[in-house]
């Protein structure tokens, strides 16, 4: 532990620019992750522990797509819908059959797909570590902004998740897809006595939960090596930022995702050693203030 490293951090405005950089980044890619995994919860009331999985599969789909067209944006698309695809069948084949099932049955399921991925990925793309590498648009020289250092692919993942984020609210608050989605949340059987179809709302969450995943995955494959198994830490941090965000809403899920960010970026100078568990520090500390997260409901 190095406290002293990390007030001469928070007493520097170049260190201060620097750590809430890489902090926000963190957070962005965490939030998109998260809000899948949160809504998918709250409408389904399922938690899907393979999520973490979909994350890898988007980030060895866009690394495929990128070495094929050799665009970056054409990539996290092609990702995105991939994944997306791929969770709906997911759903379909096999999640909706244990919907009502015993927790316990959920979690088989989905242990199992993460082990079925992990070495259909082995097959595919191999064990050892990959990277996609910086795309050449981004290789630029960073920004200085109050003499900390901000690189430009940072500022165009937090503009993309800011994006997404922002289109996420408005569907969800002011669409009739959006009323539908959270009618089918709070009262599925009165929505489908009043002539809508459940099971395909359903099957477009999960979709939407893949999308935004499997984004996430290829918008992080040019900062983050890739290997089998790697859905297994997101899904933990993904789990970490659900709880303090409140279970089912996407809000909490953002709020909760740039907390996490925050702790790992500013806790990694003053507690090295310590980050993982400074999450769980943050957690528990949360949650006993309150029960439900920052942004839940005070029956969660």
């Amino acid at each position: 532990m190095n406290p002293q490293e990390l007030f001469e951090c928070v007493t520097s405005l170049s260190c201060i620019v620097t750590q809430t950089s890489t902090g926000l980044i963190v957070g962005a890619l965490l939030f998109l992750v998260a809000a899948g995994l949160t809504l998918i919860f709250g409408v389904l009331g399922v938690i899907n522990f393979a999520h973490g999985s979909l994350y890898m599969l988007g980030a060895y789909m866009g690394l495929t797509a990128y070495r094929v067209f050799d665009s970056y944006f054409l990539a996290v698309i092609m990702a995105g819908l991939g994944v997306a695809i791929f969770s709906v069948l997911f759903e379909r084949l096999f999640m909706r059959r244990v919907y009502n099932a015993d927790v316990l049955m959920q979690l088989l399921v989905c242990y199992a797909f993460i082990l079925i991925l992990d070495d259909v990925v082995k097959l595919v793309w191999g064990a050892e570590f990959q990277s996609m590498g910086m795309p050449e648009t981004f290789q630029l020289p960073p920004l200085f902004i109050g003499g900390g250092i901000v690189p430009v692919f940072y500022l165009v993942l937090m503009g993309v998740a800011a994006l997404i984020a922002v289109v996420l609210w408005y569907v969800l608050k002011h669409t009739r897809t959006g009323k539908v989605v959270r009618a089918a949340a709070h009262n599925p059987t009165m929505t489908s006595a009043l002539g809508l179809n459940t099971q395909l709302i359903y099957a477009g969450v999960f979709a939407c939960g893949g999308l935004l995943a499997g984004m996430a995955g290829a918008l992080a494959a040019p900062v983050r090596s890739m290997s089998p198994g790697m859905g297994f830490s997101i899904l933990i941090e993904s789990f970490i930022v659900t709880v303090i965000g409140g279970m089912g809403s996407v809000s909490g899920a953002l709020v909760g995702a740039l907390v996490i960010g925050m702790v790992r970026s500013f806790g990694s100078i003053g507690f090295p050693d310590f980050v993982e568990g400074l999450m769980f520090v943050a957690m528990v500390l949360i949650l006993v203030l309150r029960p439900g997260g920052l942004m839940g409901r005070k029956h969660s």
